[in-house]
């Protein structure tokens, strides 16, 4: 393994952008851009206006006249040996009642492949929660059958997520994303529900999951930390940096929004002005940054990916 030093630097690694967190390795493995629609759908308080109040979120975040971009995508990690990745996007072929995600078709497999990690060496996924956008990539078609993507990885999901929607009545789209994406990997044995206490715990040398619910109540965000060096992948605890600037904005789907403005701040407080890489992500590039605190709120100041 390499060695790296602070801050974290982007580098040339593979197909796409990485980021070096001590001895870990940060892909961003792309998926899709989101539509412009997606923005003022997801986050309707983050008007123009919103956005005319902070200018740093132009040109990357938003457009000239303040529209959010967003976009899909998973980070991949090597760490200490093992082949990790967060979340698996909103897979192909797929019938999703979203036009945009509908049988969806991305050479998103041949990118991750392309980073070094082919499918069967992928040790472990984690879930950040149990999204559409989220688990797509968990199986792809076969036969006619949705069979697991990394077979020889185990898949990770909070415990308090997957009892939230065993517990609840689903819609039928909801229920055909868990038909396709997460019973398949449950029926192949490969899936783990995990414990995640308040103040976070340990599931891979230099990967902890810490607890942001309120987006869903098992929404977690992914803390990397490597010697002196550290990054944090945000799940959908931060959907925008437009949420940096104001945090009370929640989602038009967070299940409680008063727990995500909660978790948010909390998240937001803990990384202003400090050397911790935050990863968005729905972010588009540059995707990451360090959080600054300013005038009583916060701004991303990028750290830019580099491509090959």
């Amino acid at each position: 393994m390499h060695q790296f030093t602070p801050p974290p630097h982007a580098i040339t690694h593979g197909s796409g952008p990485a980021w070096a967190v001590g001895d870990l390795l940060v892909h961003r493995v792309d998926e899709t851009e989101l539509p412009p629609p997606t923005g003022a759908w997801l986050l309707p308080d983050a008007t123009s206006d919103v956005v005319d109040d902070a200018p740093w979120l132009r040109p990357d975040f938003a457009t000239s006249d303040g529209a959010l971009q967003l976009a899909s995508h998973s980070f991949a990690i090597e760490a200490d040996g093992l082949r990790v990745l967060v979340d698996t996007g909103i897979g192909n072929g797929k019938t999703r009642a979203n036009p945009a995600w509908d049988h969806l078709d991305t050479p998103y497999l041949r990118r991750l492949t392309a980073a070094g990690f082919a499918p069967e060496s992928v040790d472990l996924v984690i879930l950040t929660h149990l999204h559409t956008d989220h688990v797509g990539w968990n199986t792809f078609e076969r036969d006619g059958s949705w069979i697991p993507t990394f077979p020889h990885a185990r898949y990770l999901v909070a415990r308090a997520e997957w009892d939230y929607w065993a517990g609840v009545e689903m819609d039928e789209p909801r229920r055909q994303m868990f038909r396709d994406s997460v019973h398949p990997v449950r029926d192949a044995g490969l899936l783990d529900l995990v414990d995640v206490p308040a103040a976070g715990g340990e599931v891979a040398p230099g990967i902890r999951l810490r607890p942001t619910p309120g987006h869903t109540p098992g929404q977690v965000a992914v803390e990397l930390h490597s010697g002196a060096h550290s990054a944090v992948i945000t799940g959908d605890c931060v959907h925008h940096p437009v949420q940096l600037h104001r945090p009370a904005i929640t989602s038009c789907v967070d299940i409680d929004p008063a727990q995500a403005i909660h978790s948010r701040r909390e998240l937001l407080a803990s990384l202003a002005d400090t050397e911790t890489l935050l990863l968005g992500s729905h972010f588009p590039p540059p995707t990451a940054g360090l959080v600054t605190a300013e005038g009583g709120t916060y701004r991303l100041r990028p750290v830019p990916g580099a491509s090959s």
